[in-house]
């Protein structure tokens, strides 16, 4: 049979699965700036999480709630819009990076980290 016309990488789960683990990737990235994962699906995730920060850097209602149903938690897609979208800004594509650092011991697998390119600055607490 033929690839053509097939997108994604279906990581040997079922399509609720998969959507389930991309939306715990991605509300695990935009929580801690930085996690380490399997190669593939760091890179199934950067087509992902690049398509929220683009609905994120618009802002308005519509493109909000459309974040808010790809993550995990409301709290990560307020930090999302209300933090790291403004600060990513400049850029057009490419917010995040995947960098290769290991083979796991236990299966092999090769590891990678997925970040923001952009160092992000965390935003001031406020005390009451």
């Amino acid at each position: 049979m033929h690839r053509h016309g097939y997108k994604g990488r279906k990581f040997g789960r079922e399509r609720d699965q998969r959507r389930a683990l991309m939306k715990g990737l991605a509300t695990s990235l935009v929580e801690h700036g930085k996690i380490e994962t399997t190669l593939p699906k760091a890179k199934e995730l950067v087509r992902y999480i690049e398509k929220l920060i683009t609905k994120a850097k618009r802002g308005d209602l519509a493109n909000r709630r459309m974040v808010i149903a790809g993550l995990s938690t409301q709290a990560a897609a307020f930090k999302l819009v209300d933090e790291i979208a403004p600060q990513l800004g400049g850029r057009t594509s490419g917010h995040v990076r995947v960098k290769r650092t290991r083979v796991r011991l236990g299966d092999g697998a090769e590891m990678a980290t997925i970040a923001f390119v952009d160092e992000l600055k965390d935003a001031p607490k406020e005390s009451k």
